[in-house]
């Protein structure tokens, strides 16, 4: 049974370590980072069967994840090292020169955890499905992982990819989208609405489950009830609803924070809202 004290407790550490790596360099994106920084622990520490101390690239025989809006790097580095893929302490190289922590992943630095370069928004589905046949090609039984925001969906080569998993029965993938409803240049019904999204997925021939990303046993709730649904014959998207800043009040509520680090007295604020949990790096 998962212990969903020490999962909050995690994703409030997450948070904590977001904005001080941000911080550092000036540069980064933390309102998408806060308000995953719950899926990400609770992919990680309780849904996903890896194995960290020994990463390989084809992932054979443990689930695999794939984050396609990769400018969430700074939520997903944070759980990756507290998991035990590298040390903690490089969390504190994020963005600078060398850095194996870029703002965006890549494979070129080697960074354990990290099996495809993202950030080019709207191509993540695309090699999660390639994996996806890979691991039903090989028998293998292990489940693909995505996460997408939803404002990458306006990119049409997502729907090229929901399209061919639902008629490929790629059944054996579960993908999140990040449904906080704002991006870069405002709200998403601001920049390209999507009308009912549910019922769009739903037609493109998934099974569409949806959750509270802020509720971490709400989200693991959904994810059990997602993982039940794999191999029946559809691909599964999780419509997941969070708060982008969420823990830091002056960055909630706003698209602003979405690619914007916070100065000096911004981090002292929003450091004062996010409580030390499990130690800092």
């Amino acid at each position: 049974m998962a212990d969903i004290e020490f999962l909050k407790k995690m994703a409030a550490q997450v948070r904590r370590d977001v904005i001080r790596m941000v911080h550092k360099p000036a540069s980064g994106h933390p309102g998408g980072s806060l308000g995953c920084a719950d899926f990400f622990t609770a992919l990680y520490f309780e849904v996903m069967n890896i194995n960290p101390k020994n990463f390989t690239m084809d992932g054979i025989g443990e689930d695999v994840f794939f984050l396609s809006n990769g400018h969430l790097s700074a939520a997903w580095y944070s759980v990756m090292a507290r998991r035990g893929f590298f040390d903690i302490a490089e969390l504190s190289t994020f963005r600078l020169l060398n850095s194996r922590l870029q703002g965006h992943p890549t494979t070129a630095e080697h960074l354990p955890g990290v099996r495809v370069a993202s950030g080019s928004l709207g191509q993540g589905l695309s090699v999660a499905c390639g994996a996806a046949l890979a691991k039903k090609l090989n028998g293998d039984q292990s489940l693909v992982y995505t996460l997408h925001g939803d404002g990458e969906l306006q990119e049409g080569q997502i729907w090229e990819a929901v399209l061919f998993a639902a008629a490929k029965k790629i059944d054996n993938l579960i993908a999140t989208v990040d449904y906080n409803g704002k991006q870069i240049d405002g709200t998403v019904d601001e920049v390209v609405t999507f009308g009912n999204l549910k019922a769009k997925w739903e037609s493109f021939g998934w099974e569409v489950l949806e959750t509270n990303g802020n509720n971490m046993e709400e989200l693991l709730a959904t994810f059990a009830a997602a993982k039940s649904k794999t191999g029946q014959g559809k691909p599964i998207v999780i419509l997941m609803r969070t708060e982008m800043g969420m823990g830091v009040d002056f960055m909630m509520g706003t698209h602003k924070w979405h690619g914007k680090a916070p100065n000096d007295d911004e981090f002292a604020r929003a450091m004062a809202q996010l409580p030390e949990t499990i130690g800092d790096f």
